[in-house]
Order: structure tokens, then C-alpha cells, then sequence
């Protein structure tokens, strides 16, 4: 690895970067941006992208497209691959004196190489401190195991690895509503209610369902003969969960903390097209030891639903920002801002009794937008 001189770093104002992420990537740049013209001390925003994503790098100071390989086995855009994406990112980020790195969806690769990012100065986001954690977030059964070791309320799931496992599950556990979702996943990727556990011998109409997916039902006996008929599951089997449907209210909360410790966090709960913005104590106070039980560190998002009884029951931790952090604007709290403003040492560590006071209850709708891309784009 090149050595970078420390008079080549001064003559550069501090950076921060956002690696590729999953969906917020634009929205967080653009809060940058503005976090960056009422600073008083001067820095510079870096994004990259496995893609040429002009409508994420037009919020960017200075741009990288990050090296990989694709399904084929082939690289990518770059014409001079250098190795494996943290090197690539770690020897532009000392060249361009970055002190903040989040990471995104990538975060694992990342935090292998933890130690090599602190040596350099930078203060590495990937979600929690250790591949352990990290791994145990990304895995919804051993998360869920984690959460009872913490007596935090969780969302019971039984995994099965083939349709025998999953008969014995059901006939053990149909008396109440179900539902299936793979051990490993996002945006709600394979989750499909089942009609089991119904007061009548109704069943689901799954043509209905295929042609109402937003509704993700499906017939139990049909989800069987479609998982034991897959040609998807022979070549790469899948490991699923089972899990007892919560008919209650869901809940997204958007989080900066610090190895473990809530620095600051908005709740949002949707109904219709409408989310609900603000802060609910109720959910805190299950997100705050759950934060601290994975020593979560940087910006995350957690889910949780309500039981039957009311009582918030742990989802899932995603390990990096969500969707909707843009959302939180609305209130008067602008998580991204309060994040990167402390990490880059423009402000004070942020105290959760100071932000709370800080957010204004509201609703949001979102709109879709639209973004001209000059040239031609090659994805």
C-alpha cells in the first residue's frame, strides 16, 4: 500500500464518505451538502458506487466507482482493478484525508479490516464493532436467539432447511396465525403470510394474492408445493424462518449511536401511504437495550410490531441506514447532520434527552422525483 505524507493530507480539508449503500445513499448526501454550507470549519463529501449513479454522485464532492465482481466472474467498470473493494476504498480514503466512513451494505467486508481503518485515522460506520455482531444482526435466527439471552422481546421464528422441517413446524404451530421469511434478506423479501390459525375453514385465494402481492398472503398448502417444487431451493437451498404472524402496529426506527450507547433516534410508524414521524417512548425502551445488547455503532435501523397484547416485539436490526432516514427532517431532527456533525467534530456528542426535545411530531407522504442523467449510462 502507498504511503500517503502527512503534508499531502493537510493541504486537503477532512472528508467524510458514504460507500454504496442500499437505498438512502442520495438523501444523506444532499443533508451533507447542507450540513456543509452553514459549517464553519470546511469539508469535503466523497460518495462511491459499484455503478455510475449520476443521480447519487451529483451530491458528491469528488466520486469513486467502487471495484468488484459481478455474477459472471468478470470486473466491472474500472479499467485497473487494485483488489478487493475496503483496499480500493481505504487507499483513497488516506489520500483524500477522510476521518468518517460509512460503510452501507457492505459493512462485513469493512470491519475484517477495522483495525487497518483506525491506524489510518478513520473512524469506520459499518453498523456494530465486530464481524461477531455484525454477522449475528444479518442472520434473523441467531439474532433472535441473541435477543432472549437479553430477555429483549423478540419475534419468535423456528428456521427449517427443507419441506419435511417445515410440515413438522406447521403441524406443531398452525393454530395460530403464520408466516415465512428467509434467515437472510431485506425489503421484505420473501415474507409471505400464511392462512393458518383462521377461526374458519376459509383459506387464502393465492391468485388473488399473486395479483394483489402488495398483501404478501399465501396459501399454506401452495407456499408448501411451491417450496418442495423449486428448482431455486434444489440448486441453492434457502433456510426460512417460521414465525407467528403479529397483527399489531410496525414501527421503523432510525438510530445514531455509538458502541452501543443512543445518541440520538425518531420513530415512524405507516398508515397507508402516510408515515407517522416523532418519538415513542414506548418503542425506546426496547431499542435502547437492544442498541446496547449488539453494540451497534453508527447510523442503523431497527424494526418492531406489536403482539396481540401490545407489547413491541424486535424484528430486525438492519446495520446500516434505512430508506426513509430523509424522513426524519420533517421533525426538526435531521439524524444525518447530528451523525456526521459529531463524527467530523463540528459539534458536541449529541445527548438522546436534548434531540428528544428537538423533534415536532408529523406526518409525511412521499412523492416520487425524478433525475436527468446526462450520457449514456452502462450498468
Amino acid at each position: 500500500m502507498d504511503t500517503i505524507s502527512n503534508s499531502d493530507i493537510q493541504e486537503k480539508p477532512v472528508a467524510a464518505w458514504l460507500a454504496e449503500g442500499q437505498s438512502s445513499q442520495r438523501d444523506m448526501l444532499a443533508s451533507l451538502q447542507s450540513l456543509k454550507a452553514d459549517a464553519a470549519t470546511p469539508f469535503s463529501i466523497i460518495a462511491s458506487h459499484r455503478h455510475n449513479r449520476a443521480e447519487i454522485f451529483e451530491y458528491a464532492d469528488e466520486v469513486y466507482l467502487e471495484p468488484y465482481v459481478s455474477n459472471d466472474g468478470s470486473e466491472d467498470v474500472i479499467a485497473e482493478p487494485i483488489g478487493p473493494r475496503w483496499q480500493f476504498v481505504l487507499e483513497n480514503a488516506q489520500k483524500d484525508n477522510v476521518k468518517v466512513l460509512l460503510t452501507g451494505r457492505n459493512g462485513i467486508d469493512y470491519e475484517v479490516h477495522r483495525e487497518q481503518f483506525t491506524v489510518a485515522g478513520i473512524r469506520l460506520l459499518t453498523g456494530a464493532t465486530s464481524v461477531e455482531a455484525l454477522a449475528s444482526i444479518e442472520d434473523k435466527f441467531a439474532f433472535m436467539q441473541r435477543c432472549l439471552t437479553h430477555d429483549i422481546p423478540v419475534a419468535t421464528a423456528w428456521r427449517f432447511d427443507n419441506t419435511a422441517e417445515l410440515k413438522t413446524l406447521l403441524a406443531k404451530h398452525d393454530h395460530q396465525p403464520l408466516c415465512v421469511k428467509p434467515v437472510t434478506g431485506i425489503f421484505a423479501q420473501g415474507f409471505w403470510r400464511l392462512d393458518t390459525g383462521k377461526e374458519t375453514s376459509e383459506h387464502y385465494d393465492s391468485f388473488e394474492h399473486l395479483y394483489f402481492t402488495e398483501e404478501k398472503k399465501i396459501n399454506t398448502a401452495q407456499f408448501i408445493e411451491a417450496y418442495d417444487n423449486s428448482q431455486i431451493i434444489k440448486e441453492r437451498p434457502i433456510p426460512m424462518l417460521l414465525m407467528p404472524y403479529l397483527s399489531g402496529r410496525e414501527y421503523s426506527i432510525d438510530v445514531v449511536c455509538e458502541y452501543g450507547e443512543v445518541l440520538a433516534a425518531v420513530t415512524r410508524y405507516k398508515t397507508g401511504k402516510i408515515q407517522h414521524i416523532g418519538y415513542d417512548e414506548s418503542v425506546m425502551a426496547v431499542v435502547i437495550p437492544l442498541i446496547k445488547a449488539f453494540g451497534c455503532d453508527g447510523i442503523v435501523s431497527v424494526q418492531t410490531k406489536q403482539n396481540d397484547d401490545g407489547q413491541h416485539c424486535v424484528l430486525e436490526i438492519n446495520s446500516r441506514p434505512a430508506g426513509g432516514i430523509s424522513y426524519t427532517t420533517h421533525s426538526g431532527v435531521d439524524l444525518t447532520q447530528i451523525a456526521f456533525g459529531y463524527w467530523l467534530g463540528l459539534t458536541a456528542k449529541p445527548r438522546l434527552e436534548d434531540i428528544i426535545e428537538q423533534i415536532t411530531p408529523c406526518q409525511v407522504r412521499s412523492v416520487m422525483t425524478s433525475v436527468k442523467i446526462e450520457g449514456e449510462i452502462v450498468e
